[in-house]
């Protein structure tokens, strides 16, 4: 299993820096479930139990960041905008309980156009995931239209 590098009061800690900033709570979702059931209390509903909780959080934050990968993935194609920021939000999330600070720099350093592909693709580089073999998500990841002209959003 892996597990968060960082520990429960740093994650508290973060949760409650990010507090106003994370408006849709896309952050916060992520590393509320990094925490173990004592320390999520505070956030939890009274019924929600020990057993519920832990049934609830992954049980490798590694391959939960992975599978939620190909989720953002799924965004891009889409030209999903909301969607897509939360996307990059959670896998900057996922980077950072991780221990990879590296990523979450390169993630920050990546601009944002064609719905967040350049972040992501960041994210996937650090991780070693592949980016996928298709012109329009390389053109994305660029920072270009998926296609040129694009209808969808993406050429805007």
């Amino acid at each position: 299993m892996t597990a968060a590098t960082r520990t429960q009061a740093e994650i508290l800690a973060r949760l409650r820096d990010i507090a106003d900033a994370d408006f849709f709570g896309f952050r916060s979702e992520v590393l509320l479930f990094a925490l173990d059931f004592d320390h999520a209390g505070e956030y939890l509903k009274a019924e929600v139990g020990a057993d519920d909780w832990n049934a609830a959080r992954p049980a490798d934050l590694e391959q939960a960041a992975k599978d939620y990968y190909g989720f953002a993935l799924g965004k891009i194609r889409g030209h999903r905008g909301i969607s897509a920021e939360s996307s990059v939000e959670k896998l900057g999330e996922y980077a950072w309980l991780l221990g990879r600070d590296d990523i979450v720099t390169a993630m920050d350093a990546a601009e944002y156009p064609q719905y967040g592909a350049p972040k992501v693709k960041a994210f996937a580089d650090g991780l070693g995931l592949v980016w996928p073999d298709e012109p329009e998500m390389a053109r994305m990841a660029a920072g270009e239209p998926c296609v040129p002209g694009c209808a969808g959003g993406c050429g805007l």
